[in-house]
């Protein structure tokens, strides 16, 4: 116990560069999402996120996000919006399109976990839904 304890202390001091998760939303992606961040700098990072959604299909989305801190409303919180692309392959074939991403979050300044709330609006070609709107809750462990 006191070894978990400790290893989970030297994790969140040290810098964290990577976070794994799920994010859980709406839109036409209703269900849940595999969320991978890899940090690029203080200001940047890359986002991959594998989906299943309710009708029997997956998608898979890759943004990059510039992300600003919000010193204003405490340590640990940040706000961010990104661009990128997606694929979803579903029972109706396969669509391809772009995205955008807007959010906040809040890192845990004594645990290696993030919490964040965005919606990522997309328009995608080919079959199924063109557009996509909706609000997600992710939940991330840093590492």
């Amino acid at each position: 116990m006191m070894l978990a304890v400790g290893l989970m202390t030297v994790t969140a001091m040290n810098a964290q560069d990577r976070a794994l998760g799920f994010r859980f939303g709406g839109g036409i992606d209703l269900g849940g999402e595999i969320t991978y961040q890899q940090y690029l700098s203080d200001q940047n990072r890359l986002e991959a996120d594998l989906g299943f959604f309710n009708n029997s299909g997956i998608a898979v989305t890759g943004i990059y996000q510039w992300v600003w801190a919000l010193d204003e409303l405490g340590d640990g919180f940040a706000w961010y919006a990104g661009v990128g692309a997606g694929l979803r392959l579903h029972e109706d074939g396969m669509g391809a399109g772009i995205n955008g991403q807007v959010g906040i979050e809040y890192s845990l300044p004594s645990a290696p976990l993030q919490f964040s709330l965005d919606t990522r609006p997309g328009w995608y070609f080919g079959s199924g839904n063109p557009g996509d709107f909706g609000l997600a809750l992710s939940i991330r462990y840093l590492f």
